[in-house]
């Protein structure tokens, strides 16, 4: 492959491989589809940096939620590099001056394409978060293996929770959807990310909101909240749903980014495996309902609460072209 391929023209514009491995960052999860990030290419590589500007102030007020949705899209970049044939040299908070800088992606010496690369890779596009109903089906203990291996891979611990756990993790995130919904100005930032318009490009689409569980028994966000005419169907959900959470062993910046690489890298694992998800963070947004996330034996910090399961296909969510995204 041509090191034109890879290369950045001086007027900022990407080469064809290099465009590919960015597109497949921009697809990745995002909290509200806010696609939080922005890409500043240089021959030193691709700096990944936060837009603030696109923080939620209301649920994220400390911008851990921003560095989680940064941090999957340096993974995407990562595995889109790898998968085409560079290893990948990556390094967090690279410039003190900077601390909007998250991360320097450099495309490095070429390595042979593992069937794993190429696997994680086919799943970027289909990665979607699914707020519908999933099969009465149990995961098989080799794949919830296999995502627990994932998460690991990225210095993070997913966990399952067993049936008390689960339990008492929907009882908290109920609790959560129910304070959220009380506040005035969590309804003012609903609306902000949910309102449709004509070739709207970020938030949450209509079609994305996902019926309402019966009986909460799967207690999902509402986004229909403010828009009672688009207010979620109620549907039957599964009575065992997998719940599984992602942790670290510190908190932070650092920490969330890591966070943020993990949890892309068990999604998509997940996709590969046939699986959906949906994340249920309400409860980690306010810091009294996290703390009773943690895991007190050896005190590794909550950052990721998941459901997963096995689910009918649906649609993503629109996301910003990459051009707006280019920082020249």
């Amino acid at each position: 492959m041509s090191v034109t391929a890879w290369a950045t023209a001086l007027d900022g514009t990407p080469g064809p491989v290099l465009r590919d491995c960015l597109q497949a960052a921009v697809t990745a999860p995002s909290i509200h589809n806010s696609q939080p990030w922005r890409f500043r290419l240089s021959d030193a590589g691709v700096d990944v940096l936060a837009d603030r500007e696109r923080r939620l102030d209301v649920i994220d007020p400390r911008g851990r939620e921003l560095l989680i949705s940064v941090g999957a899209a340096v993974l995407n970049l990562r595995v889109a590099m790898l998968a085409h044939g560079r290893q990948p040299v990556f390094r967090l908070f690279p410039s003190q001056e900077e601390p909007d800088l998250v991360a320097r992606v450099v495309p490095g010496p070429p390595v042979h394409i593992t069937e794993t690369a190429r696997a994680l890779a086919r799943a970027i596009p289909n990665r979607h978060t699914n707020r519908r109903p999933f099969a009465e089906v149990r995961i098989p203990d080799a794949v919830l293996a296999e995502l627990s291996d994932a998460a690991r891979t990225e210095g993070t611990t997913l966990s399952l929770a067993d049936e008390a756990g689960r339990a008492a993790i929907l009882a908290v995130v109920r609790t959560a959807e129910h304070r959220w919904t009380a506040r005035p100005r969590y309804w003012a930032e609903l609306a902000e990310w949910t309102l449709a318009a004509t070739g709207r490009t970020d938030g949450v689409p209509p079609e994305s909101f996902g019926p309402w569980s019966a009986a909460e028994a799967v207690p999902l966000r509402d986004f229909g909240l403010i828009q009672p005419v688009r207010r979620r169907r109620v549907l039957r959900f599964e009575t065992t749903p997998t719940v599984a959470v992602l942790s670290t062993a510190g908190d932070g910046p650092t920490a969330w980014v890591r966070a943020g690489q993990a949890l892309e890298r068990v999604l998509l694992t997940a996709t590969v495996r046939g699986l959906a998800n949906t994340p249920m963070t309400q409860p980690l947004e306010i810091e009294e309902l996290r703390r009773l996330i943690v895991d007190s034996a050896d005190g590794r910090v909550a950052q990721v609460i998941l459901r997963l399961g096995y689910g009918q296909p649906c649609a993503g969510s629109p996301r910003r072209p990459l051009d707006e995204m280019l920082q020249r």
